[in-house]
């Protein structure tokens, strides 16, 4: 009897192993692997209705794409082939780097805020993420990787536009996430601030959060193998970085802006970040804002945070 239920224990066990085992790699292909990721899926499982702007998008959209712009490119420090669209502002030295969001692309999430930034005479440069849009790769990096990605692209504008040049960073949710971990890194003189839209801690933390509240599952030991396999595949575990460690070493100001009713990515990430924060630091909360929400729900009162901001870091 005992020989028999030690057998049927250890059966059970196995199964649940296995079907682990399968939940994780099921998870795993879905949020990681580029020919896996999904636009759809991901505005559905943010929250956010988008159908109640595209009328204002399409109209930005069209002035945006009146004004010259090109196609760039360059090489990842692990040989990946990288795309960005540049924006210049006739001679202008003031240039916002735009990193947009999960399964987005550069030419996507700043539509809106292209009305503000290149009425002000702003030149605009929108990278697309590896593993999105025009660029190479395989795994998503959610910061940890395109934070150094970012650093490169950073080097091309120098060398393009010259030393006297003055640099913002301005990222939206992984986008948001990638900036805030650049803020650790030794970023060149040429950049003045960043701006961070509910960007997130860490790829561990917000898989975690997602798999709480919209799936109802157990996080361990699901993330804990997604992030074995993620290190041996794409080579970061998802806690490498963290944006909450890495702002602890900032030196320029950043700004927060995140929403409240945000459900993808909490705002408490938020808050974490900004109580860990070394250097000066301002933070809007946009009440009723769900997912990346914020400028459309507010705009008033979203460019009014940036003219605080920028006016007391550029010129």
């Amino acid at each position: 009897m005992r020989k028999t239920l030690i057998r049927s224990i250890a059966a059970l066990l196995g199964l649940l192993t296995v079907a682990e085992a399968g939940g994780s790699a099921y998870f795993y292909r879905r949020t990681m692997r580029r020919n896996r990721l999904s636009v759809d899926r991901t505005i559905k499982m943010s929250g956010t209705d988008w159908s109640k702007y595209a009328g204002l998008m399409q109209e930005r959209k069209e002035y945006m794409m009146e004004q010259p712009h090109e196609e760039v490119w360059s090489r990842s420090r692990d040989g990946l082939r990288l795309h960005a669209t540049y924006f210049p502002n006739g001679d202008s030295k003031k240039i916002v780097v735009c990193l947009h969001g999960y399964t987005s692309q550069g030419m996507s999430d700043y539509i809106g805020l292209s009305d503000y930034y290149l009425k002000r005479g702003y030149g605009m440069f929108l990278p697309d993420a590896r593993a999105h849009g025009q660029s190479e790769g395989e795994y998503v990096g959610f910061g940890c990787l395109d934070r150094y990605d970012l650093m490169g692209w950073l080097q091309w504008i120098i060398r393009r536009c010259g030393e006297n040049v003055e640099l913002l960073l301005h990222g939206t949710s992984m986008g948001g996430a990638t900036v805030l971990m650049a803020s650790g890194l030794e970023l060149p003189s040429q950049v003045k601030g960043i701006v961070s839209d509910c960007g997130f801690t860490s790829p561990k933390e917000v898989f975690t959060h997602v798999l709480h509240s919209m799936y109802h599952l157990p996080a361990f030991p699901m993330i804990q193998i997604a992030s074995f396999v993620n290190r041996r595949k794409a080579g970061y575990g998802l806690d490498d970085c963290n944006a909450a460690r890495e702002v602890r070493k900032a030196k320029v100001p950043i700004l927060f802006i995140h929403g409240s009713e945000d459900g993808f990515v909490p705002c408490s990430m938020c808050d974490e970040i900004y109580e860990n924060c070394a250097s000066p630091k301002k933070k809007l909360i946009v009440e009723g804002a769900s997912h990346a929400e914020s400028y459309y729900k507010a705009p008033e009162t979203y460019e009014h945070a940036l003219d605080e901001f920028i006016g007391g870091i550029i010129k």
